[in-house]
C-alpha cells in the first residue's frame, strides 16, 4: 500500500518529465559533435533548454538561434533565444523564423547545422507560404484546435501552409550537413510530424490537407483551397536529394518516460502496468476506456496487490462549452465521473510540458473523495464536463497540478493507482 498516493502519483509524473529533459537526454549525443563548427537552430517548448544543454556540453565554436514559447526561455550565452506565441503563431515568431532563414544563408559549407526540435515548433517556427497571410494561418489553426482534430491532422495542414515546415527548412540548409535532435510529443515518434517536421521529408500531400479540411468543415479562404488543389503548396517528399546530408535522432520519447515511471513504481513495491504510449482520441472516451480496464484488472487482482496503470499519448477535446480546461483535466474529470468514487483509486493526468491546453496547470489529480467534495461545494461535475470547464472544477477543489513550464514535452502522462490496503 502507498502511504501518500497523491505524492506518489506526482513523483511518477516528475520522473517522466526528468528523463525527458534536455539536460538528461541530449548530452550523450553531443560527444560525437566535437571538432566541428556548429550553427544551431530550432524551435519548440524545449528548444531553449536544448540550446542550453548544447552550450553546456559543447566547448567548440557555436552560434545560432532558437525560438521557444513565452515563459520557456533559458539563459544562453552563444545561442540567441527568442520567445514567441503558442499555440497560435504571432509576428514575433515570424520575425524569428526569418532570422533563422537569414542565418542559414550566411554559414560556411563546413559548418554543421544542428536543429533542435520539440513539440510546439509548429506554432513557434511560423513563416507562412508567401501566398498565405499570417491571419489566415492563425484562423485555420484555431479552428483545427477547437474542432477536436488530432496532432497529425493539425500538423499535416500546418506543413502545407508553411514556407519552412514539412521539410522546407532543409531546402534552406542544403547542401550543408545537418543533424536534427528531436524530443517527440507525437504518437509514433515520426520526425515528419514532430514540430511539423521542418527538416524531415513529408509523406503527406495537398490532397490529404483537403480531406482534413473537408472533414472538419470550416471556412477556408478560396485562394488557399485553390493552391492546395493545384499542388502549389506541396512539400518535399522522401527521396528528395536535399535530405542526402541530413540525419535525425529522436532523443526523448513517451515510451522511455513511461518506462522510467514504471521502474520508479516498482522500486516502491507497486506493480506497474503500461497500457500504451499512444492512446489518442476524445478525452471523455479515453477516460471510459481507462476506467473499464482498471475495473477489469481489479477483478483479476485476486492477490489484492497495489498496482498502477500508466499510459501516454494525446487525447483531444471538441470544444462545445465556454469553460476553461485542457485535454488532461477533461480526462481526469471524466474519469472521476466514470469511477464514481470507486474505493482506493487515485489518478493523475498531466501534460508533460506543464501546460494543459492553454491553461496554467499541467493537469489534475483525483481521489476517492473527489465527487463527494464537489457535491459538498455545490459543484455538478457533469455540468462542468459538458461546459469544458475542467480547469474551473479542479481549481475550486484544489486538485490542479501546477508545475510551471517543464521545458520539455513528450505528450500526456496518465497514471491510475489502485491502492489496496493489505488489512
Amino acid at each position: 500500500m502507498i502511504d501518500n498516493p497523491r505524492k506518489f502519483l506526482i513523483d511518477l509524473f516528475s520522473r517522466a518529465v526528468l528523463v525527458s529533459s534536455a539536460q538528461h537526454c541530449l548530452p550523450p549525443y553531443i560527444a560525437a559533435l566535437q571538432d566541428r563548427r556548429i550553427h544551431a537552430i530550432g524551435a519548440g517548448k524545449a528548444a531553449a533548454a536544448m540550446a542550453r544543454a548544447l552550450e553546456d556540453h559543447f566547448p567548440g565554436e557555436l552560434t545560432g538561434s532558437v525560438i521557444t514559447r513565452y515563459g520557456h526561455s533559458v539563459e544562453c550565452s552563444r545561442i540567441d533565444v527568442i520567445e514567441a506565441s503558442h499555440p497560435l503563431p504571432d509576428e514575433q515568431g515570424m520575425t524569428a523564423a526569418r532570422q533563422i532563414v537569414s542565418s542559414l544563408a550566411q554559414i560556411d559549407s563546413d559548418v554543421l547545422v544542428v536543429c533542435l526540435i520539440s513539440g510546439g515548433a509548429s506554432a513557434l517556427l511560423t513563416l507562412p507560404h508567401n501566398s498565405i497571410s499570417l491571419d489566415d494561418k492563425k484562423k485555420i489553426t484555431q479552428n483545427l484546435l477547437l474542432s477536436g482534430a488530432d496532432i497529425n491532422e493539425i500538423n499535416t495542414v500546418r506543413k502545407h501552409l508553411s514556407a519552412i515546415k514539412g521539410g522546407r527548412l532543409m531546402q534552406m540548409i542544403y547542401p550543408a550537413n545537418s543533424i536534427t535532435f528531436s524530443i517527440s510529443d507525437v504518437i509514433g515518434d515520426d520526425p515528419s510530424t514532430i514540430g511539423s517536421g521542418p527538416t524531415a521529408p513529408d509523406p503527406t500531400t495537398c490532397h490529404d490537407v483537403l480531406q482534413i479540411l473537408k472533414k472538419f468543415d470550416f471556412a477556408v479562404p478560396n485562394e488557399v483551397t485553390e493552391k492546395l488543389k493545384t499542388g502549389e503548396l506541396e512539400t518535399p517528399k522522401p527521396g528528395d536529394p536535399i535530405f542526402a546530408h541530413a540525419r535525425t535522432e529522436v532523443i526523448a520519447r513517451p515510451q522511455t518516460a513511461i518506462t522510467a515511471s514504471a521502474q520508479l513504481a516498482i522500486s516502491r513495491n507497486c506493480e506497474a502496468i503500461i497500457i500504451g504510449d499512444s492512446i489518442a482520441g476524445d478525452s471523455n472516451l479515453a477516460a471510459k476506456y481507462h476506467a473499464d480496464i482498471v475495473r477489469q484488472r481489479m477483478k483479476e487482482n485476486t492477490d489484492h496487490n497495489t498496482f498502477v496503470m500508466l499510459s501516454g499519448g494525446e487525447t483531444t477535446v471538441t470544444v462545445t462549452g465556454s469553460g476553461r480546461g485542457g485535454p488532461n483535466s477533461q480526462f481526469a474529470l471524466a474519469l472521476a465521473i466514470e469511477l464514481q468514487e470507486e474505493a482506493s483509486i487515485y489518478a493523475i493526468a498531466c501534460d508533460t510540458d506543464g501546460i494543459d491546453g492553454t491553461e496554467t496547470n499541467a493537469g489534475a489529480v483525483i481521489d476517492p473523495t473527489s465527487l463527494r467534495r464537489a457535491k459538498d461545494a455545490g459543484l455538478d461535475p457533469h455540468q462542468y464536463l459538458a461546459n469544458n470547464d475542467s480547469y474551473g472544477f479542479f481549481s475550486l477543489l484544489g486538485d490542479l497540478v501546477e508545475t510551471g513550464p517543464t521545458l520539455t514535452n513528450i505528450n500526456d502522462f496518465r497514471a491510475i493507482l489502485v491502492n489496496v490496503n493489505p488489512n
